[in-house]
């Protein structure tokens, strides 16, 4: 006999001993087939609805949980890059630091040659003027004793009353006479400087 027979040799006793039903109590039968339904109903959702249940549920704790990892991995690159954008941030601004200490050292140092080129330069200019003037001067002199000795020449001749035309005569009065001016200036030079210091 099958389950199913047992059943329902039960159920027609159950019904046999009670003649008269108890309206607040609900019939064996009622009971009987309740506990079935039940059954097949649970073995039904464990075989088929849980299962799918647990794998959503199993699915959705994975996704939280991978959700929340990667949020934390994600974090903590989000960290490391904060650091080294931070740290590479420094090394420019020590970069830049160094760099405008450089550029200032530079600068000084052009500035330095700037000025040496400056006073070479100007010691060049001021040697070269004093070279031009010192040429000058005895070019001057050189005219001022060749016109000196001319004159002198000419009036050596009309003093004396003869020609002067000897080149040997000629100096040799011209270097007498420029002797006898400069002992005269020399003297009064000395005369002067005398005469001063006893004002004094």
């Amino acid at each position: 006999m099958t389950m199913s027979t047992h059943l329902l040799h039960a159920v027609s006793a159950v019904l046999a001993a009670d003649e008269e039903p108890n309206p607040l109590l609900p019939h064996t039968s009622e009971l009987i087939v309740g506990a079935i339904s039940f059954a097949l109903l649970y073995l039904f959702l464990r075989a088929k609805v849980f299962p799918v249940f647990e794998r959503v549920f199993a699915e959705r704790r994975d996704a939280i949980e991978g959700g929340m990892e990667r949020a934390k991995t994600a974090e903590e690159e989000a960290k490391e890059t904060l650091a080294q954008y931070r740290e590479q941030l420094a090394d420019a601004r020590h970069e830049a630091a160094r760099l405008r200490e450089e550029a200032r050292e530079q600068g000084a140092a052009i500035i330095a040659e700037m000025r040496e080129q400056a006073q070479a330069e100007a010691r060049r200019l001021t040697e070269q003027a004093h070279q031009q003037i010192e040429a000058d001067k005895a070019q001057a002199v050189n005219q001022l004793r060749q016109q000196v000795g001319t004159l002198a020449i000419d009036l050596a001749s009309r003093v004396v009353g003869e020609s002067l035309a000897d080149d040997a005569r000629q100096r040799g009065v011209v270097d007498r006479f420029l002797a006898e001016l400069e002992s005269r200036a020399d003297s009064g030079a000395t005369s002067l400087t005398d005469e001063q210091s006893s004002t004094r």
